[in-house]
């Protein structure tokens, strides 16, 4: 059975035009030709970049957080308590008004004391700011690096100027060692991504960050199997022109440098518009859909590396939505902030007392007409 299941999932009609078989992409005369096998490496570098990213993190990333004056805030932690724990642990983090009732007779605490109680649990379980900082220095290094990488191994190459070459003599296309090594290490980092993601920051789009780095390694992976490499490496340096700046705000961000922070934003938004709205569906997506067709007929491969590409744009569509909201933030003078993150909630319980009281407190203080920013 084993064997069948191996015999159709490489059939050639599946990966390569009609009258094409594996015989032709076997290297000769010099030439070396995409393999499936080439990718078994990238698991083992996957584990390899997770050491990586501990050590860069730990010597690297910590130290330039205390450069940068990344400060934690004080959590008040929530006193032990077995009735809530176990509520929170097997319902709900938010419970309603009922549930907060109930627990309060259950435990012994006034309803107060119960939502206090959930808000500082809450908070408890949301990543430090210097974890938070420490994962962006990581992600901002590498996209910067594999985006000069990426930009060295296709800016001298035809494709990158005529979308035309991209496909001239496919799939009989030789691959040169530096798009072998772009390729490998681009999936390995994709796979530790989904390696981690568990123990990452979990923002509201946790679904959809699933969902692209798994439709990425895919299409790495097909476009390396159909030998779609001149596509792929286009692709990939276009995704990363923009990523580097968005992990650069979000490091100015956690360490308080507001104005660099949304100066970087603007600039982000805008490649990435550019790059993920434009370019990406009018050229890359036109050469991908248009071009083959003037080649060969289509084939299954064909239809699936553009469904694949029909799900990452839709990811970008979801993502540009909410970069204009924060855009829009910007313009009206509110500080930018991810819209993916959950912010912190503030235990404000004893502040609403004294509401009543002292009238509006911030901090246990008066509330001042303080419009001041902090700058750079």
């Amino acid at each position: 059975m084993f064997q069948t299941l191996y015999s159709y999932f490489w059939w050639e009609r599946l990966w390569l035009p009609a009258n094409l078989t594996w015989a032709d992409l076997e290297d000769r005369d010099g030439r070396v030709y995409a393999k499936a096998s080439d990718l078994y490496i990238t698991l083992p570098l996957a584990f390899l970049f997770l050491v990586v990213r501990h050590l860069f993190e730990t010597y690297v990333a910590t130290p330039l957080a205390g450069l940068l004056n990344v400060k934690e805030k004080v959590r008040l932690k929530a006193t032990p308590n077995a009735v809530l724990e176990r509520f929170y642990a097997a319902t709900s983090k938010h419970p309603k008004q009922a549930d907060v009732e109930m627990l309060s007779k259950k435990s012994g605490c006034t309803v107060r004391q119960v939502e206090r109680w959930f808000r500082r649990r809450r908070n408890q379980d949301r990543p430090s700011l210097l974890k938070k900082f420490r994962e962006a220095s990581w992600r901002f290094t590498f996209y910067l690096i594999a985006f000069i990488a990426g930009m060295a191994v296709i800016v001298d190459k035809p494709w990158f100027y005529d979308l035309r070459e991209v496909w001239k003599g496919y799939p009989i296309q030789s691959v040169l060692p530096s798009q072998y090594w772009y390729y490998m290490i681009e999936l390995s980092f994709y796979w530790s991504l989904l390696f981690s993601i568990a123990s990452d920051v979990k923002r509201k789009d946790f679904k959809e960050q699933i969902i692209h780095h798994v439709a990425t390694i895919i299409l790495i992976s097909f476009s390396w199997f159909a030998n779609y490499v001149r596509a792929g490496t286009l692709i990939m340096a276009l995704h990363d022109s923009s990523d580097y700046l968005l992990e650069s705000a979000k490091m100015f961000n956690y360490a308080g440098w507001r104005n660099t922070c949304n100066n970087i934003f603007i600039v982000f938004a805008a490649v990435f518009i550019i790059t993920r709205l434009v370019i990406l569906p009018f050229w890359i997506m036109h050469c991908t859909m248009v071009y083959p067709l003037d080649l060969y007929p289509a084939f299954f491969g064909y239809y699936f590396f553009n469904f694949m590409m029909v799900v990452l744009q839709s990811l970008h569509i979801f993502w540009a939505y909410l970069i204009i909201r924060m855009a829009q933030k910007f313009i009206t003078g509110k500080v930018v902030e991810d819209e993916r993150s959950d912010r912190e909630e503030t235990d404000n319980t004893e502040e609403e007392e004294e509401v009543i009281k002292n009238g509006p407190l911030c901090n246990g203080h008066p509330v001042l007409n303080n419009n001041h920013r902090k700058t750079d």
